[in-house]
């Protein structure tokens, strides 16, 4: 009993509250180092895969070992200041990540079966809902 008076009694988690934490809005010269020493402020981290690529460069993915310890960094530093650079701190969202490739391979299917069956058009019209 008295170990669920540990964790904030059983404060229920909004859904999208995960261990991993998307950053954005990061100086491109920031150190692991860095990082670790923002971050780990509010507990224990697991990894922090900084983004190098063209394309990833500015962004972070920051892993703690504990939810609730996620939570209070997301909490405490979304809009923190470093380097004269506000941080966008974010849960990361596998599906949402994700869904912008889902997308375009459904689409190409559709056109597919489309072409195949000889039915429809490529650009669905104004009335269609599906």
């Amino acid at each position: 009993m008295a170990a669920a008076g540990l964790r904030k009694g059983n404060a229920r988690l909004p859904p999208e509250v995960n261990r991993i934490l998307y950053v954005r809005n990061l100086p491109f010269n920031i150190s692991s180092e860095e990082m670790y020493d923002i971050f780990g402020k509010y507990g224990a981290i697991r990894q922090i895969r900084l983004g190098n690529a063209k394309d990833t460069r500015g962004t972070a993915y920051v892993v703690y070992e504990d939810i609730y310890d996620a939570k209070n960094a997301v909490d405490h530093l979304s809009g923190f200041n470093v380097a004269n650079r506000y941080l966008i701190v974010l849960y990361y969202q596998p599906a949402k990540m994700s869904k912008k490739s889902d997308v375009k391979k459904k689409e190409e299917e559709i056109t597919r079966l489309q072409e195949k069956y000889g039915v429809g058009s490529k650009t669905p019209g104004p009335g269609s809902s599906d």
